[in-house]
């Protein structure tokens, strides 16, 4: 679903990004590991066009897009979870689920599957996305890049800041997406135990680059906890 090939992304002087490759599949959650400031965000931000690469390419469901905008390559099927949730605080939660419908028709409905997933979003429909809870607000925050329905998510830190509970919830979710097989996940995280529970593929990014890549059900073995410890 999506194929990076060698990229690399400066700022200023800095080498930021270091001939970075990776695949993600349909149906497999692909997990990225790694330490505070090694580049991890700022590979999401080169995959979504937020920031420009220098050289190298990003291929999605066969299609180049690295000389595409965000909002094409949203159009194209790819869903961004950002760090920090990023909601529209004095939305409702209802107009914050549209607006990952922005690019469709305006009679587009919410998919009820949403309020499957999330419950609590249908109960609190009018409620401002201001008022509503840090673990509450990443669960809004998943749903509307799922409100388009992408052929790929890509979640930054979705457990940042969140009560267990609503980590649990939300990796249940992570799992179900993608074992329907109809969606590849990219998962960057830091809380090691909740990458290795939901990795089917895991990278390491140390410096700009991979340290480490292998199949989820390897981490162990392979000392990751180790190489992300702080």
């Amino acid at each position: 679903m999506l194929n990076v090939k060698n990229i690399n992304q400066y700022y200023g002087g800095s080498h930021i990004l270091r001939d970075v490759s990776l695949q993600t599949q349909l149906g497999k959650v692909t997990v990225l590991l790694g330490r505070n400031g090694v580049g991890k965000t700022t590979l999401l931000k080169s995959l979504m066009g937020l920031v420009p690469i220098k050289t190298g390419s990003i291929e999605f469901d066969g299609q180049q897009i690295q000389n595409n905008t965000p909002y094409e390559r949203a159009r194209a099927g790819m869903g961004f979870v950002p760090q920090g949730r990023e909601i529209f605080a004095r939305l409702t939660v209802e107009e914050n689920l549209r607006m990952g419908l922005a690019y469709k028709s305006a009679s587009t409905p919410i998919p009820a599957e949403l309020y499957e997933l999330f419950p609590v979003l249908k109960q609190m429909l009018h409620r401002r996305g201001g008022d509503l809870s840090g673990g509450q607000q990443q669960q809004l925050a998943i749903a509307r890049a799922l409100a388009a329905k992408p052929k790929l998510l890509i979640l930054d830190e979705p457990t940042e800041g969140i009560q267990p509970s609503i980590i649990k919830d939300i990796g249940r979710v992570i799992r179900m997406l993608a074992d329907r097989g109809d969606m590849a996940i990219l998962l960057v995280e830091q809380y090691y135990d909740f990458a290795e529970a939901l990795a089917d593929d895991y990278l390491v990014m140390e410096r700009g680059e991979f340290i480490g890549r292998g199949l989820g059900k390897d981490m162990q073995a392979n000392g990751v906890r180790h190489m992300v410890a702080i």
